[in-house]
């Protein structure tokens, strides 16, 4: 879909963030407990049938079920570059306006307020479509378009870098790398099932810290963005790093 020469060698840790980013609302508490039955649901089994590898094609439509997610959270990002695209010539300004509304997303993260609009879920109904490619991919148009709790606040920093990059292209690539990062483990769960439900329940006991450390992060990255050091540490990483030279 894109070329390289829409891979700007400076957004390099944009795309490095936006997956770190998938990767924790994976693992946040909203997403992480619901994947054993989304993946039984998919597959047309139950969670112990999986457990015991009884259903291993669950493995592609778990595929289509990312390929659902990512189509959303492509369009969401091709609509914010989109909008940014619009107010290019206030950019020192929504750099600014970016970092208050990420800082703002990681102390809700940290519990120190709630947003009431990222507890609103809009659920919509995938119909009884369990076991099939069509169902799965159905499946994860609903989740992207579901907007929980945990993933919102990251969602919505990842595509407020979206509305700043240089072209739509970008800011599309950007949520791409996103669906990546939550998209992998994910994929990951479907293929070793029974070690992912006991690796998860080892987990729930640590989802508090990462929810503290989703929200340091999002604070980090919204102070850098405040401060300008965003675009040094960019520049930095272009001199230091010479492979990113050769992209774009």
């Amino acid at each position: 879909m894109f070329g390289l020469d829409i891979i700007d060698a400076s957004m390099g840790l944009s795309l490095v963030i936006a997956v770190i980013g998938g990767v924790l609302s994976f693992l946040s508490p909203c997403v992480l407990p619901i994947v054993p039955p989304y993946l039984a649901y998919m597959g047309g089994s139950s969670i112990e049938e999986m457990e015991k590898g009884q259903n291993k094609g669950v493995i592609i439509k778990a595929a289509f079920f990312v390929l659902g997610l990512s189509t959303v959270f492509m369009i969401l990002g091709f609509a914010a570059s989109a909008f940014g695209q619009l107010f290019l010539s206030y950019q020192g300004v929504m750099t600014k306006v970016a970092g208050v509304v990420i800082i703002i997303f990681g102390l809700h993260f940290l519990g120190l307020f709630k947003i009431p609009l990222l507890y609103r879920e809009a659920r919509i109904d995938a119909g009884d479509q369990g076991g099939s490619v069509f169902g799965a991919y159905i499946l994860g148009l609903a989740f992207a378009f579901g907007w929980t709790p945990c993933i919102g606040p990251i969602l919505g920093a990842i595509l407020s870098l979206a509305a700043q990059e240089g072209s739509v292209g970008q800011g599309t690539l950007l949520l791409g790398f996103y669906a990546i990062g939550l998209g992998i483990p994910f994929m990951l769960a479907a293929m070793f099932m029974n070690r992912f439900v006991k690796t998860m329940n080892r987990m729930k006991k640590h989802m508090k810290l990462i929810e503290n450390l989703s929200g340091g992060l999002l604070i980090l990255i919204g102070v850098l963005l405040l401060t300008g050091l965003f675009t040094e540490m960019s520049y930095w990483l272009l001199e230091n790093v010479p492979f990113l030279g050769s992209i774009g």
